[in-house]
């Protein structure tokens, strides 16, 4: 019994049953892992590439959003506007004729809606002259419309003047334009027709827009004019107006819409 106390006392305290092998490491055992570890700077290039991919997914996502989001923004305002175009074209008296010319003035004026160019666009109901950039308004004024006229001469003879509807393109555009007066202005006013036509500058206005068939869009005439107001079936915008987009309308080139 004493000898095994002996024992205990010099056996070193938490040694007791602990297996041999585990109270030394073996100086000849191998590393365990098999691969070097990769080194910081490796580490760091490759979170950056992989953040640089989850950013660069992330704006062409955005990017893809936001082009879907306008050509369905486009379809859908024509859709709307090819709706209201046939409800309106709906209630209104017209031959056959008219109706060809009002559908194909409105609808290329929809398909310019999407375009990068400058036009104009007469809106006969609203009584609007609007200059556009593709779909967007830069100058919006009033206008006169000139009115459906036949007017008769002294002689009997007579000049009718209807309502221009369609598209077309400006055949010129003039300042300070002398004007000779016509017979039919005269006989408007019921004044003696002379012999040798006046010519009056600025008689038509200050700005003149020549379209085809001698419409026009223009300015207020000047007060020695006998045109006290619109040409008939043609339109009367204010100066200012037609000064502001004087610069960007241009012959053969600007589009007028009129509908």
């Amino acid at each position: 019994m004493e000898r095994r106390v002996e024992l205990a006392r010099r056996s070193p305290k938490g040694t007791q049953g602990m297996p041999e092998r585990r109270k030394t490491q073996r100086p000849e055992s191998a590393d365990r892992r098999t691969f070097p570890r990769p080194p910081l700077w490796l580490n760091l290039l490759l979170l950056g590439l992989g953040l640089a991919g989850v950013l660069f997914a992330r704006f062409h996502r955005d990017r893809v959003e936001s082009s879907y989001a306008d050509v369905l923004t486009q379809e859908q305002r024509t859709t709307t506007d090819v709706k209201a175009m046939k409800e309106e074209l709906a209630k209104m008296d017209l031959s056959r004729q008219e109706l060809e010319r009002e559908l194909d003035g409105r609808m290329k004026f929809a398909q310019s809606l999407k375009s990068e160019n400058f036009y104009l666009a007469v809106d006969t109901n609203a009584r609007k002259l609007r200059f556009y950039y593709g779909d967007r308004v830069l100058r919006e004024g009033d206008i006169t419309v000139g009115e459906q006229a036949t007017i008769t001469g002294p002689a009997g003879k007579t000049w009718t003047f209807v309502p221009v509807k369609g598209a077309f393109k400006i055949e010129a555009k003039v300042v300070d334009h002398r004007w000779k007066v016509p017979d039919w202005a005269y006989a408007m006013t019921r004044q003696p027709v002379p012999q040798q036509p006046a010519v009056i500058e600025g008689g038509l206005g200050k700005y003149v827009i020549f379209l085809p068939n001698g419409y026009v869009i223009h300015s207020p005439p000047s007060e020695g004019s006998p045109l006290k107001g619109p040409k008939p079936g043609s339109f009367m915008a204010s100066e200012a107006d037609l000064r502001a987009i004087w610069p960007r309308i241009h012959k053969d080139q600007t589009q007028v819409y009129i509908f």
